[in-house]
């Protein structure tokens, strides 16, 4: 779908329940979407949430209304957007991210809500266990803390020999704690030294490259972040500019230049939060709903940058990976 197409799709959602309600007996039950960047930054993923909603008996625009509210990248808005849902009397909170679901457990304890995060939720303190949530929301987990040590290996199976490895991490994020202590253990493990730089905005990403010429890096390793995706073509350019080998968390990255990303198959996982938002419209409890844990992971190698970058591929990775971008 073309971007102009794609706004003027979301632009047109307001006219829907007007249009919609002329058709119905009585007004059809309204999901609040809470994201923390834009909307052209999501494309396949709001369309898997979209689709899992469809799994679910529910079109938006027929038979369901979506409220969209986008923070544009800046995080300190969310708790009133979420606010502004709840004001909205909306019947469930899609919480697209652990930011989003911790503004919405901040101002209702009452209204359902699905989320999707990279970390552990009970860490969060956004459900009591994994199994029996306990409270009022629910969602999915993308399990990357687990997955730095992968990142890692496989960065270091791309590129044998090296020895610093930089870690890009937006310290506003609230995973970021979690991210730096997964990422430093994975590292000690394997005789790695980590060099963390934080970067929160555009000019910080910058810096952070600059920072490069003093102190050169072996590879960069990128944790998973909303902001950080939504600056993934500054990021890939950056890495190609300065021929650093690079490691992402999902294909975005890869599909634009990326060396390399390795996780979880993001829009299978907005999906899931269009399942779960469906069944919840349909009677269920999110107390009652377990937090899905994600298993479905994907390798995906630029072998054109590999190229660029004067890299071999070895085997062993071209065999392993889901996807070989040429």
């Amino acid at each position: 779908m073309k971007r102009r197409e794609f706004i003027t799709g979301l632009a047109g959602a307001a006219a829907w329940p007007l249009a919609a309600r002329a058709q119905q007996s009585g007004p059809m039950p309204a999901i609040g979407f809470l994201n923390p960047t834009t909307p052209e930054t999501l494309g396949d993923r709001l369309r898997g949430f979209r689709q899992g909603l469809k799994e679910t008996g529910f079109v938006e625009g027929e038979n369901v209304v979506v409220v969209y509210r986008w923070a544009e990248n800046q995080m300190d808005r969310l708790p009133e957007l979420a606010a502004e849902l709840v004001r909205q009397q909306v019947n469930v909170i899609a919480a697209s991210t652990a930011a989003s679901a911790l503004a919405v457990k901040g101002v209702t304890t009452t209204i359902p809500s699905v989320f999707l995060v990279p970390e552990d939720p009970v860490r969060f303190g956004l459900v009591a266990s994994l199994a029996r949530p306990g409270g009022n929301l629910t969602g999915v987990n993308l399990f990357t803390g687990e997955l730095s040590a992968k990142r890692l290996e496989l960065l270091r199976e791309m590129v044998p020999g090296i020895t610093r490895v930089a870690a890009l991490v937006n310290p506003t994020s609230p995973s970021a704690e979690t991210t730096v202590r997964d990422v430093e253990a994975a590292a000690r493990a394997m005789g790695l030294q980590i060099q963390v730089l934080n970067a929160s905005t555009s000019r910080e990403i910058d810096a952070a490259f600059a920072s490069f010429g003093r102190e050169r890096p072996d590879a960069v390793f990128v944790m998973l972040d909303v902001f950080l995706n939504s600056r993934r073509a500054q990021l890939v350019n950056l890495a190609s500019r300065h021929a650093l080998p690079a490691t992402y968390t999902n294909r975005d990255f890869a599909e634009i230049g990326g060396l390399m990303s390795y996780g979880a198959d993001i829009a299978d996982a907005f999906r899931q939060v269009g399942v779960y938002t469906g069944r919840i419209l349909k009677g269920a409890k999110p107390a009652e709903l377990p937090v899905l844990q994600l298993n479905k992971f994907e390798l995906v190698i630029n072998h054109q940058t590999a190229r660029m970058l004067g890299l071999i591929v070895p085997d062993k990775l071209l065999v392993a990976a889901d996807e070989v971008i040429e």
